[in-house]
């Protein structure tokens, strides 16, 4: 009775955990459906399958004359340097603050971790004198320093965590064997730390490529908007042409789910290793 009671436990699990992800990714497949379809078709048509040639001018329309390339190009440069100089500085911080023996630490993690408790629209006025005063207001530098000043808290707090729980043989080791601080931090525990670095990655470019607010107040050439920025301006442009919009809207979606299907194990691991070492 045991075995059976947990044979049907299970089915209805992994039925429900079925249905769940048929319910999520079907928007997806609509969407990805619908920017393949002639512009006919879209009310005509309520298969998934378009019934005609799979229409690609669509990409390419919104590609050029939505201006998407120069849109996609900005959110790329954003998302690269944000997460890169977020994973530089976050990394350094959280292992002199784990690892290090320094006065006042404590203060500083805790100053890192004050600023979670401010809502980041309620400092949009704040931000935005500030890059005004310095001539920053319009400039890729002025909106890429928010963003990485935003990103640094709960970074820091993931690979604090995770340094704190690497063992002190492998540091003592390495000092045995000459290895500076320096060494230590980019040689050892780095390369351990792949895990949540990765959920770092993935939690920063999600956020730098879907981020709205702060580009709305900052910007206002569309030569400088990021990719969210960019289809708000398109929709206002193509409101009735949905075809064009299901493909921006692919357009915008599909890095950000390549990039967490190529690191989804490292994501995982990240994400789990706190409850597993727990």
């Amino acid at each position: 009775m045991r075995n059976t009671g947990a044979l049907i436990f299970k089915g209805i699990t992994h039925l429900s955990l079925i249905i769940w992800t048929i319910i999520s990714i079907f928007p997806l497949v609509w969407m990805i459906s619908t920017s393949l379809k002639q512009r006919n078709e879209i009310f005509t048509n309520r298969s998934l399958i378009p019934n005609n040639a799979l229409n690609f001018e669509n990409y390419k329309d919104a590609w050029f004359q939505g201006d998407f390339n120069i849109y996609t190009f900005n959110s790329v440069v954003y998302s690269l340097i944000v997460v890169f100089c977020v994973v530089l500085f976050a990394s350094l911080a959280s292992y002199a603050i784990a690892r290090l023996d320094m006065a006042g630490k404590k203060v500083i993690f805790f100053g890192f971790m004050a600023t979670l408790m401010i809502p980041i629209p309620g400092a949009f006025i704040s931000i935005y004198i500030v890059v005004s005063n310095l001539g920053l207001a319009n400039t890729r530098i002025g909106y890429i320093l928010p963003l990485i000043a935003a990103a640094l808290p709960v970074s820091i707090f993931i690979l604090k965590a995770f340094f704190d729980d690497m063992s002190r043989e492998l540091e003592e080791a390495a000092i045995i064997d000459g290895a500076s601080s320096f060494q230590i931090y980019y040689k050892i525990m780095l390369p351990i730390a792949r895990p949540a670095l990765a959920t770092i990655v993935i939690l920063n470019t999600l956020s730098v490529w879907n981020e709205f607010m702060l580009a709305l107040v900052l910007f206002s050439e569309n030569r400088l908007m990021p990719i969210q920025m960019g289809l708000s301006v398109f929709v206002g442009q193509y409101t009735t042409q949905y075809e064009l919009l299901m493909a921006a809207s692919t357009i915008m979606v599909l890095p950000v789910v390549l990039v967490y299907i190529v690191m989804q194990k490292q994501f995982i691991q990240g994400i789990t290793s706190g409850a597993i070492k727990g």
